[in-house]
């Protein structure tokens, strides 16, 4: 177990501040132009699955009871992202459209690496924010998401995903067999609406109705103006379809991941509309040391599901025993989710092992999927 005074020296965050490099790559790119585009993309999904293939798993876990002084440089990485992220983003912006030497070809790439960016680190680093007490973090939580448009996901998240995981009522629980396509786009027709009643809910029990200044979609809605503003300011109509492509990249980013993390897991059905308490076997756990590093250990997913108010650098891993395996880091299963057939095959049979081992009572999951329980 590592210790609380080894996790409060800056040497222990370091790693997980690799995220950092993706700025300089970002303005390489935008500069150089030519091949230099693609170090973006490359670096998030191509050199990280390399890096877990040399680097092997780490199945160590920290001191959970570590308390937060001896996290401070951890936490400090989250909290700098937003500003870096926010002048890269809209310096960016300014620059690309007044960029003679970059051809069309040239900036699609180099925007969808900046979607790369700003999904699998920006969300990330949101996701963590947003999970914490301090007013702050949430609020930074806040602005990473309304760079993407995609403010409704800490409703969503913190409302619905964390209380219905693994059952019909979440909608970012991928089904068993369900392809990563028509997931993607049922997820953007149905979290939308899910958050607003989670949210429109919570008012009613306080005797308030939907409009109420106190609902966060006010703060979400003026947020997202003002960045599209801003993209229009800095980069006009160019600048603004270039947010808006980074955006999408951001999104897509954010439900692959989604995808993965709980493909075909499901909470037992206990009858009269119940379902057990979430374990850490409701979730993938991935150990691989150098994606965990890049994703501030979202891979430990178990644990995040099972304790949702731990910081990232005291997240615990689970041996196969306790928790489902994922076969590969993040980055590899993301591109192996866009492909169904290979998915399928790789993912199944694992599903299926996972069922036969903790419930092995259960003969018909047809209504896991269709959400038609009895009893």
């Amino acid at each position: 177990m590592i210790a609380a005074d080894t996790l409060a020296r800056p040497a222990s965050a370091l790693p997980f501040a690799l995220s950092l490099l993706t700025v300089p790559l970002a303005w390489i790119g935008a500069t150089e132009g030519g091949w230099t585009v693609a170090l973006l993309p490359l670096y998030g999904w191509a050199l990280f699955t390399f890096l877990d293939a040399l680097t092997g798993l780490n199945e160590e876990n920290a001191d959970p009871e570590t308390g937060e002084a001896d996290l401070f440089w951890y936490r400090l990485i989250t909290i700098v992202w937003f500003p870096v992220q926010f002048v890269t983003l809209y310096g960016l912006l300014w620059y690309v459209p007044r960029a003679d030497h970059l051809g069309l070809p040239e900036t699609v790439v180099l925007f969808f690496g900046v979607g790369v960016m700003t999904g699998s680190i920006g969300i990330v680093y949101s996701h963590e924010l947003l999970h914490q007490k301090n007013r702050l973090e949430r609020w930074l939580g806040d602005l990473l998401l309304a760079s993407v448009l995609y403010s409704h996901f800490r409703s969503e998240h913190l409302l619905v995903h964390h209380r219905d995981v693994g059952t019909p009522k979440d909608a970012v629980t991928a089904y068993y067999n369900e392809g990563f396509h028509h997931f993607f786009f049922r997820v953007l027709r149905q979290c939308p609406g899910s958050a607003w009643r989670a949210e429109t809910a919570l008012l009613a029990r306080r005797k308030a109705g939907p409009l109420d200044r106190r609902n966060p979609f006010w703060r979400y809605a003026a947020l997202q103006l003002l960045m599209l503003a801003l993209a229009l300011a800095v980069g006009g109509w160019t600048g603004l379809v270039l947010f808006l492509y980074q955006a999408g990249v951001a999104i897509w980013q954010l439900e692959l991941t989604n995808y993965v993390e709980h493909y075909g897991l499901t909470r037992k059905y206990l009858g009269e509309g119940r379902f057990e308490h979430v374990k850490p076997h409701h979730s993938w756990n991935a150990a691989h040391k150098a994606s965990n590093w890049l994703l501030i250990n979202l891979q430990r997913h178990s644990d995040h599901h099972y304790k949702p108010d731990r910081r990232f650098p005291l997240l615990q891993t689970y041996g196969a025993d306790e928790a489902p395996q994922l076969p590969f880091g993040y980055p590899l299963m993301a591109s192996a989710a866009m492909v169904p057939p290979l998915w399928r095959r790789m993912m199944n049979p694992r599903v299926r092992k996972w069922r036969a081992m903790y419930y092995p009572e259960i003969t018909d999951w047809a209504p896991y999927k269709s959400g038609r329980h009895t009893g």
